[in-house]
């Protein structure tokens, strides 16, 4: 029973997209889908765990089948936008580093939304060699993706998710290096180059790190329950034999081991989510666009004057040229 499901994956949905604007503003495409994915898992959550709580009839299948796909989408999506970051990061803090130009930042651009969308979605397609079968449906927990357990699928679905946590932490230690080497002279250094504050360049860091660990988390455990169940791959029609059938699974007929781990791998999610709203929501930058809106609601909705302030910051708009938040 986990009545609280709905509740905690809507009020994360919610509250991983409330920096989504000045991020948006600094055209930093990596952190905006790493918002729009976990937004787009939290919603699945939510509503899966409505239609499903239960029951594990057979309904809605086109949402499933869409819905599947993006969860095998950001598995990778998630890691791949993690690496992205660290890889700005180390580069606006080393000495390589001369302040972008335009062609620059929408090559950047382009990079990362290669990485962070566009091989997302091959993989959705890429996940059918090892789909075993058309989606499972598991009470409580709504539609999850099937994979055929076997070593091409330890390969195409696990493997990747746990390169693009190297890279990162590579690019991590590396960041974290060129701080350290130059702590004294390190904000000088940034604002120079990126319009970066050594706050701002910590907290991305942080960030990148602790949601490539929360994925790594659980890509392992996955792949450890997998690997439970190894199976041997056949031939294609084998693998593929009867594919529209939908597996479904009771609460009844769950193990308890299966039924944690399943609520494990739920949370991270949520988690992840709300641990990015408290890395970006209580900045600076968040500050001035809470003035901003309530400067508003008092001025329109209230018909009160406010002081004049000055929202958009020589600061912010350095930053924001560079394209990092």
């Amino acid at each position: 029973m986990h009545p609280e499901f709905p509740y905690v994956a809507f009020i994360a949905a919610t509250l991983v997209l409330v920096p989504f604007p000045w991020h948006w503003r600094a055209g930093n495409v990596a952190t905006i889908m790493i918002m729009l994915w976990l937004f787009a898992v939290n919603v699945i959550y939510g509503v899966d765990a409505i239609i499903w709580r239960h029951n594990v009839d057979v309904r809605m299948a086109i949402w499933c089948d869409i819905t599947t796909k993006i969860i095998i989408a950001a598995n990778i999506a998630l890691p791949a936008a993690c690496m992205c970051v660290c890889i700005h990061l180390e580069s606006v803090a080393s000495v390589r580093h001369v302040r972008s130009s335009l062609a620059d930042k929408r090559r950047r651009q382009f990079f990362d939304g290669f990485f962070c969308f566009f091989l997302p979605v091959v993989w959705m397609a890429v996940h059918y060699v090892v789909q075993g079968h058309r989606f499972d449906i598991i009470e409580e927990f709504g539609c999850r993706p099937s994979i055929y357990m076997s070593i091409p699928a330890i390969f195409l679905i696990w493997v990747p998710p746990f390169l693009f946590a190297v890279v990162t932490f590579v690019f991590a230690a590396l960041a974290l290096v060129h701080f350290f080497r130059r702590r004294i002279t390190f904000a000088k250094h940034l604002e120079s180059r990126s319009g970066l504050s050594p706050s701002r360049y910590m907290r991305l860091i942080l960030m990148a790190v602790f949601e490539i660990v929360f994925a790594v988390t659980s890509t392992s455990v996955t792949l450890w329950v997998a690997t439970l169940d190894i199976r041997p791959w056949t031939n294609w029609d084998d693998i593929h034999f009867n594919f529209s059938r939908v597996d479904q699974y009771p609460s009844l007929y769950i193990s308890s081991f299966v039924e944690r781990y399943y609520t494990a791998i739920w949370w991270i999610i949520p988690l992840s989510s709300a641990m990015f709203f408290v890395f970006f929501a209580f900045g600076q930058e968040a500050i001035r666009d809470y003035k901003a809106v309530f400067s508003g609601i008092r001025e329109k909705i209230f018909k009160l004057r406010s002081p004049a302030v000055q929202v958009f910051t020589i600061d912010e708009e350095i930053f924001a040229q560079d394209g990092v938040i």
